[in-house]
């Protein structure tokens, strides 16, 4: 039998200054970054009318506002980065936290029915940190 699934993705960028506490390198000096952030839902049940799984726009909404919150700031100022690393590693659950919360209360009917796959930050082209959730 085939199970039919689908994957949508966004991207969104922002800007911030951060120091890695206790990194023992240049990166523990104040620096910022312009990161790329990747976030993926997937799920099995299209809308009726218009055979979407969830409306683009409204994964880009719940994305840009949890980078909102991060956005032209100093991550280190914003909890709870203000006591734990601003890695991107932490970056990315603290993302996925905030995109898993907001898809529960949305109002967007077909949210019900994704699933959170990943969520990636990248502060270059070249190096990327991906969190995942994986029941097991």
């Amino acid at each position: 039998m085939i199970k039919k699934l689908w994957r949508l993705t966004v991207r969104d960028e922002f800007s911030a200054a951060h120091a890695l506490r206790c990194y023992e390198g240049k990166c523990e000096r104040l620096h910022g970054h312009n990161y790329s952030v990747e976030l993926t839902v997937e799920g099995q049940k299209l809308t009726s009318k218009t055979y979407l799984l969830l409306d683009f726009k409204t994964l880009k909404t719940i994305l840009a506002d949890v980078l909102g919150k991060l956005d032209h700031q100093m991550i280190n100022d914003v909890p709870p980065f203000d006591e734990s690393n601003s890695s991107s590693e932490n970056l990315a659950q603290y993302i996925w936290q905030g995109v898993a919360a907001r898809l529960t209360e949305c109002g967007d009917h077909q949210a019900k029915f994704v699933r959170l796959v990943s969520v990636s930050v990248s502060e270059k082209n070249s190096q990327t940190a991906v969190y995942m959730e994986i029941d097991e």
